[in-house]
């Protein structure tokens, strides 16, 4: 039985700065770069069956810079959407919008809610679970998407993935224990 093995992008300069991003298509920083070049010496021992990466380029270069062809390209592994609070950061949030405002719980106006983007998890997940008999399964993507895959992955509800912190250019991977879903590791650097 195959493993997902879940990578987040390399830095950007709006990771560093905090922003959240999810629409907006930034690029990784020269750091981002070694960070992603770095991704390919973790994964360089698996074969994979399937790599599906968020269409935005900050994760199709972290792909690329790991010696990954993605085979699918989703939306449905993007970012979480941040609808109106897209570019801004949470301290922001909480000083000029809402101060008890938290994403796990409410979502963002405009954007997705915590229930919204389980569904858009929980489908990709069904497809590419049946992938795992034939190997291993990549996916690279978001901070904020991938904890919510990984939250789901072994039955928490989305706004769990908010416990599960993920820092860029990591490696975690998904898998079984005694035929239960299990998180095998997490927020590994590369």
């Amino acid at each position: 039985m195959g493993e997902i093995v879940l990578i987040r992008h390399g830095e950007t300069e709006w990771s560093v700065g905090r922003r959240h991003t999810s629409v907006t298509d930034v690029d990784l920083t020269d750091a981002g770069v070694r960070q992603a070049a770095a991704v390919a010496t973790a994964v360089r021992e698996r074969t994979f069956v399937a790599v599906v990466s968020s269409p935005r380029r900050r994760a199709l270069r972290t792909a690329e810079l790991a010696g990954l062809t993605p085979t699918e390209v989703t939306e449905d592994i993007a970012e979480w959407n941040y609808g109106e609070y897209e570019g801004v950061t949470t301290a922001d949030i909480h000083a000029t919008f809402d101060p008890h405002w938290n994403l796990w719980t409410d979502g963002c106006p405009g954007g997705e809610t915590p229930a919204q983007i389980g569904a858009r998890i929980d489908a990709l997940l069904g497809r590419v679970a049946p992938l795992l008999d034939g190997g291993d399964v990549a996916l690279v993507a978001h901070g904020h998407s991938l904890r919510v895959t990984g939250a789901r992955w072994i039955g928490l509800p989305p706004a769990d993935g908010g416990l599960l912190m993920l820092d860029t250019a990591t490696i975690s991977v998904l898998g079984f224990e005694h035929g239960r879903r299990a998180i095998h590791r997490w927020n590994a650097p590369a």
